[in-house]
Formats: C-alpha cells, sequence, structure tokens
C-alpha cells in the first residue's frame, strides 16, 4: 500500500497501469489482502499522516494463484488430498467474499497431463498475441476518443481517464454496454438465481463487452461466457 513516516508508493502504485501478479495469494495475510479492496475500486490509495494527506495512483490489473488446499491436491483427480475439509475451507476463506466480487475471471487450472506435456504441438507465436491483444485495445481507443495529453496534466486526467473496458464507470456501461431484449432476459435471470451481488452486474456487462469481436451490442452468448468465469462462491 505504500507508507512510511516520509510516504512512499507501494506495489499497487509501482504497478499503475501495469500488472500486480500475487502468487500464493492466500499466504498474504487477510489484513493485507482487506486493504487492497478499496484501491481495487477507486484506482487510487490514499496515505493518511498528520500534516495531510497524500494519494498515489494504483490502477493496477491484478492477477493472482492459489492452491485449493494447503497440500494442493484438493480436487485432483489422481491423487486424493490429504487435508481435511475445516483444514481446506479455512484455507480458502482466506479470501473474503467482498476481495473475490472484484476479480472478474476466476479460472480452475487442473493437472496438465503427460501426454501434453510430452508433446510436439506448438504454442501461438507471442507475436500472434500481442497484434490480437493490440488490435482489442485500438478498438477500445477509438470508441472512448483516447487522446495523449501534455505531461502537466497527464496526473489529474489519469484519475477520471478512461482507457480501456476495465476503466469504465457507471455512465460509460450504460452507453458502450447496452443489451437487446433477450440479453437482459438473461442477466436478469443470472441476478436473480444465482444470486449475483450488484457489483457483479456491471463487471459481468464490462467482460461481455471485452469479449465482442467487432460487433457493437452484446449478445446472449457474451453475457453466458462472461458469467461462467464468476468465482464459484458467488455461484453457489
Amino acid at each position: 500500500m505504500g507508507g512510511a513516516n516520509i510516504p512512499k508508493p507501494g506495489e499497487i502504485s509501482l504497478a499503475h497501469r501495469g500488472v500486480l501478479f500475487l502468487d500464493e495469494f492466500p499466504e498474504f495475510g487477510t489484513r493485507v489482502l482487506e486493504v487492497m479492496r478499496q484501491p481495487m475500486e477507486d484506482k487510487v490509495v490514499t496515505i493518511s499522516r498528520a500534516k495531510g494527506l497524500l494519494t498515489f495512483l494504483a490502477n493496477f490489473q491484478l492477477i493472482a494463484a492459489m492452491n485449493p488446499c494447503p497440500c494442493s491436491f484438493y480436487g485432483d483427480t489422481q491423487k486424493p488430498c490429504t487435508c481435511t475439509h475445516a483444514l481446506v475451507t479455512k484455507y480458502q476463506k482466506q479470501i473474503s467474499g467482498p476481495l473475490l466480487d472484484r476479480i472478474d475471471i476466476h479460472i480452475e487450472v487442473p493437472r496438465v497431463d503427460y501426454e501434453k506435456l510430452r508433446g510436439d504441438r506448438v504454442g501461438e507465436p507471442s507475436e500472434c498475441i500481442r497484434a490480437r491483444v493490440q488490435a482489442a485495445r485500438d478498438i477500445q481507443t477509438k470508441r472512448f476518443g483516447v487522446r495523449r495529453l501534455p505531461t502537466s496534466a497527464q496526473s489529474q486526467a489519469t484519475l477520471h481517464s478512461v482507457i480501456c473496458n476495465a476503466d469504465m464507470r457507471v455512465g460509460e456501461i450504460r452507453q458502450f454496454c447496452k443489451l437487446p431484449p433477450d440479453g437482459q432476459s438473461l442477466m436478469r435471470a443470472a441476478m436473480t438465481h444465482l444470486h449475483l451481488p450488484a457489483r457483479a452486474y456491471h463487471r459481468i456487462l464490462k467482460l461481455a463487452r471485452t469479449y465482442l469481436a467487432r460487433c457493437e451490442e452484446i449478445q446472449p452468448v457474451h453475457l453466458a461466457e462472461a458469467l461462467q468465469y464468476c468465482p464459484r462462491l458467488m455461484l453457489s
């Protein structure tokens, strides 16, 4: 978070407009993780001292990784887990529901089969991935009318600028994430039957908007794609 007698930016500010990767997510401790919730919403972190307040920018892309349990084999199809149910529950509850709600995409990574490890198949080159990502960013730059500002104006403008889909606030979501009637029906059913929190509504729309290729209207298939990445705690 930053701080000290003479306040300095912490890791979340040093990762501004970049990626903050936290491995072994539950091992950071509950207090450390919970203080990240507000910066993840506000994109800034404020340090309070006797002489006043100091604000650091903290608009970062959070990527976190964790094992399902202390022994790491809970849910594995080949090796049994040695942890008790109470221990697994305690370990997973290190990550609170409100913090999970702020992470848009949840993916379970299963064991990699030996045949895949020994295979000769070559993965997609980084250049191709970069070109695809850049094409998506170019669409968003055009959508939000992003323009370069003089250095003196960048700090103030960055607090409220919308550069990509993740930066959208309620106003931009209403403008750029409109749903057709069948999409509204699917979203209404998801919010009702899956008991999703209010915060999830706008996050799902932003995620569905990101899945689009070049069409401007979010379709039910895009909503369904976004909904499948909701955390299990939200879907239970």
